[in-house]
């Protein structure tokens, strides 16, 4: 029965990464899944508080991590509210439509048409729209170091 759980829990650890390509995919949830499951079916050290703490507290900058990312370089780049929010449909559409590159394809297209709507200049909605590139990319590293700090950290706390 011990093996089964493992393979669950390296199996939500893989699938947390997969979030990445698949934002669908809830990363934190997968992670906790991971967690809870070894917290409640196996009899292993019991994980400390300082764990739990840690845990929340990077799960909330795990979630938080891509939304200011993209916010912070679509408005850098000259991007306007609409074209911030554009970009995240963008993201979430676009793993459905050409998975991976829908992913960094559609947001950049959606950002470009809601600036040209908004009679910005071709340049100025360009811009933007390297600005949702970056934003997502960073986003992404960001969302990767954090899920790998937290896996570390669970593999040490055990």
């Amino acid at each position: 029965m011990d093996i089964i759980i493992w393979v669950i829990i390296i199996a939500c650890f893989i699938a947390s990464f997969a979030s990445v390509v698949f934002p669908i995919i809830p990363a934190p949830l997968v992670l906790w899944i991971g967690f809870l499951a070894y917290f409640f079916f196996l009899d292993g050290d019991p994980l400390s508080w300082f764990f739990w703490i840690g845990m929340i507290v990077l799960t909330v900058i795990l979630i938080v991590s891509d939304i200011i990312a993209n916010s912070y370089f679509v408005k850098r780049y000259g991007g306007s509210k609409w074209g911030e929010r554009m970009a995240a449909v963008g993201v979430i559409v676009g793993s459905f439509i050409i998975p991976p590159l829908g992913i960094l394809i559609i947001p950049f297209v959606l950002v470009i048409a809601t600036e040209l709507i908004q009679k910005r200049s071709s340049n100025e909605a360009f811009k933007a729209a390297i600005g949702s590139l970056f934003g997502f990319l960073s986003g992404t590293v960001a969302k990767i170091i954090i899920q790998i700090i937290m896996i570390v950290w669970f593999f040490f706390e055990i």
